[in-house]
């Protein structure tokens, strides 16, 4: 009789993530299943639904980069008068480039607890988002999402240049204005494409702003608020510890420049040309004090940084479908984030 031998489970995260003994990684979800829904894909859509039209692009042929695109729906303009050609001109919208969060290990571009919130931001700021599928580890561990992120902006500097034809951008986008944004991992691959993009010739694309969301930003030895603020299913110390530890560059520890940019093995903050930054966070966020600590080594390092707080929340609430949909003072503190972030976009 033929023994069969099976794959074993060397890792496990949280319901999310399972990395067998020969390197194989499973990301399907076996948590609740009522909450599955926020990690299923959405089909792009070419037509407006909702006041926002979607559409996945091939950013490298090499690499197979791809983003997909968000384009809120334009009302057109009553002219003025019939010599006038107030209304006839296309208004052009910002740019948010958009990196998804899940700990560099799990999620996509497309999966609805994304869909949800930047479709609503798109409309609410009339900006144009462009978010990137980055790859993930631990089958491409770190810089590879950070790297895909600086390729995405490259990307769009390319269009800006007419070298490469994106019609939705070329008709619609102000290249002048683009903003990064990202949640949790994404927030820290904010920081490190903006800093990046400080040694480069951007032109003619301005990077206008940067705004980290409840970013990923920890240490090795717990924080405070790790050690006592509660966990949630977005959040949890076990998804702490593990992703970073499948994600990181091996060897590595959570001191590492990606996950600690105000630590001492990081580059001095001093040294770094950065647009101004909306740093987000929740009250209630396991890393609070470290996203905290980040926010004071800005400041100290003379960068042009503000801070929204959302009072009572958790990690990545707004993400949350559920509680935003079931929870009043989480749907008010979403719509209070999404006004925060579309006034700090207002100013630049």
């Amino acid at each position: 009789m033929v023994r069969e031998n099976k794959k074993q489970v060397v890792q496990e995260v949280s319901g999310w993530l399972r990395v067998y003994d020969d390197d194989s990684v499973d990301r399907t979800w076996t948590g609740p299943p009522e909450v599955k829904f926020m990690a299923e894909p959405v089909p792009p859509h070419d037509e407006f639904i909702d006041g926002v039209a979607t559409k996945d692009v091939l950013v490298d042929q090499t690499s197979v980069l791809r983003v997909r695109i968000y384009l809120p729906e334009q009302q057109p303009k009553p002219e003025e008068d019939d010599d006038s050609k107030v209304g006839t001109e296309q208004q052009k919208l910002p740019i948010i480039l958009h990196f998804h969060g899940g700990g560099f290990c799990i999620s996509q571009a497309d999966w609805y607890m994304y869909y949800h919130i930047y479709t609503k931001l798109s409309r609410s700021a009339n900006a144009i988002v462009v978010s990137v599928y980055q790859r993930l580890s631990p089958e491409h561990r770190l810089p590879a999402a950070i790297d895909d992120g600086f390729s995405a902006l490259l990307w769009l500097r390319s269009v800006a240049l007419a070298e490469q034809l994106e019609p939705w951008l070329l008709t619609y986008a102000d290249f002048n204005r683009v903003f990064l944004i990202g949640d949790s991992s994404g927030g820290n691959i904010v920081h490190h494409v903006a800093a990046r993009a400080g040694s480069e010739d951007l032109s003619p694309l301005r990077l206008a702003g940067g705004i980290p969301i409840h970013p990923g930003f920890v240490r090795s030895e717990r924080s405070k608020s790790e050690l006592e603020q509660p966990q949630s299913p977005f959040l949890t110390l076990d998804m702490v510890d593990k992703f970073l530890g499948l994600a990181l560059p091996e060897g590595s520890t959570k001191d590492h420049p990606i996950t600690c940019p105000m630590g001492s093995g990081a580059p001095a903050l001093e040294g770094l040309k950065l647009p101004p930054f909306l740093l987000c966070i929740a009250e209630k966020d396991l890393i609070i004090d470290t996203e905290m600590e980040y926010y004071e080594a800005m400041k100290k390092a003379k960068q042009d940084v503000e801070i929204l707080m959302n009072k009572g929340m958790m990690h990545s609430f707004y993400l949350n479908k559920i509680a935003v949909d079931m929870d009043p003072e989480a749907a008010a503190e979403t719509e209070r984030l999404i006004e925060g972030i579309k006034g700090f976009m207002d100013k630049y």
